[in-house]
């Protein structure tokens, strides 16, 4: 896998910039997001028309059998148009998680992932958990040939425009031991759950959902019902490898943007970017920009190694992209001063959507702690 883009990527990129911006300007993407949905069913529609949610599904199950560099390019595309939907949790998360699922499943739900009729959120975060991947207290007991599932989890992204539910539980071991974990497909519309959705503070759509009985076939389970731990952490580690090239893409419109305005902003009977201390400010975020940039590949490419290099690698670049994205985020907002702070201007609906990023799949105190735990491994 290469840190560049190939001359297809090149083109499937445009194609896709092309796509993203007919959907509207900054306050039709906040009116849709506005909706009960959080996104329009029609824009859906069309990345699946471009092959985007195929990107990871083999060609027997309709897919193009493509890579993380694939996916990067449509991450970079979503962050610097800030398009809201469930692209992470369907096209990335669901597409690892049904690749180890059961054949009869698997192979009924994959094609119509591809296809834009089947939807999955990733119901992973507990209150209590922070972003310990073992501290799972959701219980999956068995029940005749199949299981019974009881708990709760939060913040789930899009979970109430989903079909399905990438639960992890507990079927074994203590509150935080890694063995004794299971990752199970539920049914979204299954008797025994319920959803209660909400905004986030970055404009998208979450939900909490609790599992009150809920009864699963011995389908439901992937892989080792006690031993899900591994896969956990791996599906996790991808997501984050493919959030960054989200957090590339935002802070890349947020230097245009503000490399545009400081042309065309006069102060004292210049423009701003004529002034030097100005210049050097912007210089610094360019900087920021293709550093972050850089990491987001490393991460990337660490993907496929062993497991102590794949944790460590993943957590070194999402800890200096989240740094590079504070730094973009809040120099945006003050060089464009007072209107960097309305609702109206992109720039602080960007910032927000950087700031949730860095607080999904781990904030800095816990990647650096993982970070050091993976070296000393």
């Amino acid at each position: 896998m290469s840190l560049f883009r190939t001359d297809d990527q090149t083109q499937f990129a445009e194609s896709l910039g092309r796509t993203l911006a007919g959907f509207g300007d900054g306050a039709q993407r906040r009116r849709v997001r506005a909706t009960p949905a959080g996104f329009a069913e029609e824009h859906w529609r069309a990345l699946a028309d471009l092959g985007v949610l195929g990107l990871l599904v083999d060609e027997a199950h309709g897919g193009t059998g493509g890579t993380m560099a694939d996916v990067a390019v449509v991450m970079d595309a979503i962050g610097r148009h800030l398009w809201a939907g469930p692209y992470l949790a369907t096209g990335v998360l669901g597409a690892l998680v049904l690749a180890e699922a059961a054949p009869a499943l698997r192979d009924a739900t994959l094609p119509d992932l591809v296809a834009g009729r089947h939807r999955l959120a990733f119901a992973l975060v507990e209150p209590q958990a922070r972003y310990d991947l073992a501290d799972v207290t959701t219980r999956a007991r068995r029940d005749g040939a199949g299981w019974r599932l009881d708990g709760a989890k939060a913040l789930v992204a899009y979970g109430e425009a989903a079909n399905t539910l990438i639960v992890p539980a507990r079927t074994g071991g203590g509150h935080t031991e890694a063995a004794g974990i299971g990752v199970f497909l539920v049914p979204a519309k299954a008797a025994g759950i319920e959803r209660r959705g909400y905004g986030t503070i970055d404009g998208l759509r979450a939900c909490d959902v609790t599992f009150e009985g809920v009864k699963l076939g011995a389908e439901a389970a992937v892989g080792d019902p006690g031993g899900g731990f591994d896969l956990l952490d791996r599906v996790v580690d991808w997501g984050t490898a493919a959030l960054l090239p989200e957090a590339v893409g935002a802070m890349t419109y947020l230097y245009e943007t503000t490399l545009a305005y400081l042309k065309t902003r006069k102060q004292f009977g210049a423009t701003l970017g004529s002034f030097q201390a100005l210049q050097h400010r912007m210089v610094d975020v360019f900087t920021q920009v293709e550093f972050a940039r850089s990491m987001a590949g490393v991460g990337r490419l660490a993907l496929d190694a062993a497991a102590a290099e794949r944790r460590r690698e993943v957590s070194a670049a999402k800890l200096y992209v989240d740094r590079a994205a504070r730094h973009v985020a809040q120099e945006s907002i003050q060089l464009h001063g007072g209107m960097g702070m309305t609702d109206e201007l992109d720039v602080g609906h960007y910032a927000k959507r950087l700031t949730m990023i860095g607080l999904t799949f781990g904030d800095r105190g816990y990647h650096m702690a993982r970070y050091r735990a993976a070296r000393a491994a």
